[in-house]
Formats: C-alpha cells, sequence, structure tokens
C-alpha cells in the first residue's frame, strides 16, 4: 500500500516547499541561516499543514546533520534523555550539533521541557519545535529564552493553486489518470489554507472514482466531503470555524449560542486551557471597561480549569461563556492601544518629558530630571493638572469612552479633572 498523497508530495528542498516566503524566500532569515549552517535553536508556530516538520527535515537535510524527532503526544522525559544520550554518543569530531525535532511542544509538561533545558543551553542539540498554539503560553519561560520564534501563515489561494497543480503533474498515482480541476473554490474553502488537508481532499476525491478520467467541480468535493469526512477536526479548520463562531457569539451577546458552540467543542475533545485562553482574551477585547469584572472571571476560570480539570471544567467554562455573553461590551481599550501602536510607529521615540523622567544620581538632578513634577496625590481629588505626553502629540486623543455607563461615568469623571479634554 502506498504512502498518503500528502507524504508523497512532502517536499525535499527549500526550491519545493511552498509559502512562508517571508522566511525562506530570497534574502529572507530562515534561509540564511540555513545558507550560512549556523543553525540556533527556535519554535516554528502556526497553525496545521503549513510546513513545520517538513521545514525542519529540510533543513536537517540541507545542512546534512544528525536528526532525532520527538512527538509530545507519546514521548516522555525518560525518551528525551534517552535521544540526548544518544546524540551525545554519536556525535563525531568538529560534527556540526545534531537536530532535535519536538513536534507539538507545547504538549510537553513543564518537566519534560526542563529536561531539554540543558542539552539546548550546552549545544548538544539543536532545538527545532512545531506548535499550533502560542508558545508564550505553552512554552516554559528558560527555554522560550533560548529560541527564537517564527510565525507561519495559512497557505494563501496561489500556494493552494500551486499545490493542486504539483500534484497533479508530479504525483505518480495521479498522473496514470486524466484528472482537471474545472473549480477549486471547494478544494480551497475546506482546506483552510492547510496543505495536509487539501492534499487529503485531493486524494479522497480522486480515490472515489475508478474512472480513468475524473473532472473536479466544487459540488463533487462538497458530496465526497460529507459522506467522509468527520464533522469536527480539532486540528483542521472546523477547530478554527467553531472557535470564531464562539467567540462572535459572545461578542454579539448571544448566550444560547455561546453555549452551543461551547457543547460543540467540549463533544469535540477540544483542549480546555485554549478555550478559557480564549475567553481571557474576549473578556479584555469585547467587554473590556465596560465590565472590568469580566476579565477576572475570565481569569479564575483559566486558574480553576488547572485545579479542577475535566469533566467538571466544562460547568466553569459555561459560567464564564453566559457571563461574557450576557455583559455589555465595550473595545475601546482594545482601540486605544491600536491608536496609540499607530502613533508610536507615525512619531517614533518621542523624548520623556523632563518633569517625568527618574532622577536618581545628581547629575539627573542637575540636568532638571523630574524638577517640575507634581506629585498627583498632593492635589484636591489626588489630581494636578500637569502634561505627560511628549510636546509632539500633547494634543492627541488616544481612548474614547464607548457607549456604556461604565465609561461613560469614567470620561465624565475624566472631564471633571481635566476640564473637558475628554
Amino acid at each position: 500500500m502506498s504512502a498518503p498523497l500528502a507524504e508523497r508530495m512532502r517536499p525535499k528542498s527549500l526550491d519545493e516547499y511552498i509559502g512562508q516566503r517571508h522566511l525562506v524566500g530570497e534574502r529572507a532569515i530562515l534561509r540564511k541561516m540555513i545558507e550560512s549552517g549556523n543553525l540556533s535553536s527556535f519554535i516554528l508556530w502556526g497553525p496545521p499543514g503549513v510546513g513545520k516538520t517538513t521545514l525542519a527535515r529540510i533543513i536537517a537535510n540541507r545542512l546534512e546533520r544528525p536528526f532525532y524527532t520527538l512527538s509530545a503526544i507519546n514521548s516522555g522525559v525518560k525518551d528525551i534523555r534517552e535521544v540526548i544520550d544518544k546524540a551525545k554518543n554519536n556525535r563525531f569530531f568538529n560534527q556540526r550539533n545534531p537536530i532535535l525535532f519536538i513536534d507539538e511542544i507545547h504538549r510537553f509538561s513543564k518537566s519534560q521541557q526542563d529536561s531539554l533545558l540543558g542539552a539546548v543551553e550546552n549545544g548538544t542539540v539543536t532545538l527545532i519545535g512545531a506548535t499550533t498554539e502560542n508558545p508564550s503560553f505553552e512554552v516554559i519561560t528558560p527555554l522560550l529564552s533560548r529560541c527564537q520564534v517564527y510565525v507561519l501563515k495559512s497557505l494563501d489561494k496561489k500556494d493552494l493553486q500551486s499545490l493542486i497543480t504539483r500534484a497533479l503533474a508530479d504525483d505518480f498515482e495521479l498522473k496514470q489518470r486524466t484528472i482537471r480541476v474545472e473549480e477549486d473554490d471547494a478544494l480551497l474553502r475546506f482546506s483552510g489554507g492547510d496543505a495536509r488537508k487539501l492534499l487529503n481532499i485531493l486524494e479522497l476525491v480522486a480515490n472515489s472514482s475508478a474512472e480513468s478520467e475524473l473532472v473536479i467541480t466544487n459540488a463533487l468535493v462538497t458530496e465526497r466531503l460529507q459522506e467522509n469526512l468527520a464533522t469536527y477536526d480539532k486540528g483542521g479548520e472546523m477547530h478554527y470555524d467553531i472557535i470564531s463562531a464562539f467567540i462572535k457569539s459572545i461578542r454579539g451577546s448571544d448566550p444560547d449560542a455561546a453555549v452551543y458552540w461551547l457543547a460543540r467543542m467540549v463533544a469535540g475533545g477540544e483542549d480546555p486551557k485554549f478555550i478559557a485562553r480564549r475567553l481571557v482574551i474576549s473578556a479584555a477585547e469585547d467587554i473590556g471597561l465596560a465590565n472590568p469584572n469580566a476579565l477576572l472571571l475570565a481569569n479564575a476560570c483559566f486558574d480553576a480549569l488547572q485545579k479542577i480539570g475535566w469533566p467538571e471544567g466544562r460547568i466553569i467554562l459555561s459560567e464564564t461563556a453566559v457571563y461574557l455573553a450576557n455583559s455589555p461590551k465595550s473595545n475601546s481599550a482594545y482601540l486605544a492601544i491600536d491608536v496609540a501602536l499607530a502613533l508610536v510607529k507615525e512619531t517614533g521615540d518621542l523624548p520623556v518629558p523632563l518633569h517625568l523622567r527618574n532622577a536618581p544620581t545628581k547629575l539627573m538632578k542637575e540636568l532638571n530630571y523630574g524638577k517640575e513634577y507634581h506629585y498627583a496625590h498632593d492635589g484636591d481629588n489626588h489630581f494636578i493638572e500637569q502634561q505627560y505626553l511628549p510636546d509632539e502629540i500633547k494634543h492627541r486623543s488616544i481612548w474614547q469612552a464607548a457607549e456604556n455607563p461604565a465609561e461613560q461615568k469614567q470620561a465624565e469623571w475624566l472631564r471633571k479633572l481635566w476640564k473637558g479634554r475628554f
């Protein structure tokens, strides 16, 4: 029995690799690193099927280094130590570091990640980790500080079309038949930017017919998928579609829909920590200052899940989802930080006004650092009007109160203090 199409089409070189031009294109960071041979440890973060494992293998082959691989799903501390010992014992004089590739590194526990630290730090192995989850949450700080993080993107339409064309032209089995893609919208839509999923769908559709000639249409793809694919894939398109529907239901103040989509994820085996993290983000992004308690509850939900676990954790998630959906909504804090970031990009590194600067030394005091600063708590209502923004942008407005009782009350208080500024 032959390997699946996705495995048969796995690129062997950077020239065959599709997508991620920002990392492996001409003069891009990873291509430079590979061409120089000076490889440092790094983590590849991106959605499923965008080439994380393939890129690690290409790098190992190109640099002709020993390549060890572990999957976080079925490897423990003992397996890690065995690989590290093997890397030490099999290394020849002046040979470059072996590469240790760890797929789904976010699934490693703290103790498993701790067991990697020494080998990464002393150069026994060069670590390449792959993760679909934000490394800031899932990778311990000491290990993260020893690795660069490179973000991989979902493949765009042009990338996916190139992949289809190449598969039909180059794959030995598909070339035995006449297969023409008349419509590719369904192929691209169901793949969700996932190369592996796209090739799996193409293979499924091709294998569904024994005829020597096949015309692929949107209707044919949809029909074949409805007959063969599971309704929830926590590693693929449905994973992202359902979490999107869940967050949009909370944002749209529909607790019924929020709990329904939550139930779909729970029934589908979704990682509860993934759901809880999205609730924390939603509390800050969509509810914000309209109800600051929402962020406190969402954060408490995340902590409680760590202590309680499953299946009771579903009740904590449900309580939080309903509360967030029922809360008044505001994105003023979210908009404010984006306005401020745009202002920083526009104006650059503006100097801190002298009266706001710290003055820990005599010289700094002589240079008038902090000289005219007024301690706010000495004023009426713990407020003294003074300038806090750099001179160049002192009249710019960044935060705008949203139309909800909590923020309107805050804005009214600021207007009283600042005499109409807000």
